[in-house]
């Protein structure tokens, strides 16, 4: 795979919420990985920045807005049958508001050393760790469907700006 001239064909975000231990997560209850665990998120609507994107996908799906976001992934996908995605993964240090089922997420709460990445998508178990253990990372990942056929995760120092794919 080409990731220096990849242009993704969607930009979205993840959104996970960590605090006291534990961390949010949602069973998808429609979309590309539907019936999978993952964290609050979806793509950006015109105009919109990664920031603003994870702030709203969350309270849309969960009922609770996150505040003390920190930028702290990104991911870029390909799958086999063309679909690309690049998504911006940030952590939030705590939320306002009631915690709520939504036709798109099941939110639940789990022990930070208890993540059950036998429900989530495959590239999840190689960089949720990392950014739940406070670290910043880049992540390349191919898939055929749901199986992941290649990964390579860069740990970084952090990120100085918050920069998207250039078109």
């Amino acid at each position: 795979m080409d990731w220096k001239n990849w242009i993704p064909r969607e930009i979205a975000t993840l959104c996970f919420i960590k605090t006291g231990g534990r961390v949010l997560l949602i069973r998808k209850k429609r979309g590309l990985g539907a019936g999978k665990i993952n964290g609050p998120g979806g793509r950006l609507e015109p105009g919109e920045t990664p920031l603003e994107a994870a702030i709203r996908e969350t309270r849309e799906e969960v009922g609770v807005v996150p505040h003390g976001l920190t930028k702290h992934g990104e991911l870029h996908f390909q799958f086999l049958d063309g679909y690309s995605l690049f998504c911006t993964v940030f952590i939030a240090q705590g939320f306002e508001g009631d915690l709520c089922e939504t036709d798109e997420a099941d939110p639940f709460w789990v022990p930070v050393d208890a993540v059950p990445y036998d429900g989530m998508w495959q590239d999840d178990e190689h960089w949720l760790p990392l950014i739940l253990d406070g670290k910043s990372f880049r992540g390349f990942f191919e898939f055929d469907g749901e199986k992941m056929l290649s990964h390579d995760v860069e740990v970084l120092e952090g990120f100085e700006e918050n920069v998207l794919p250039v078109n």
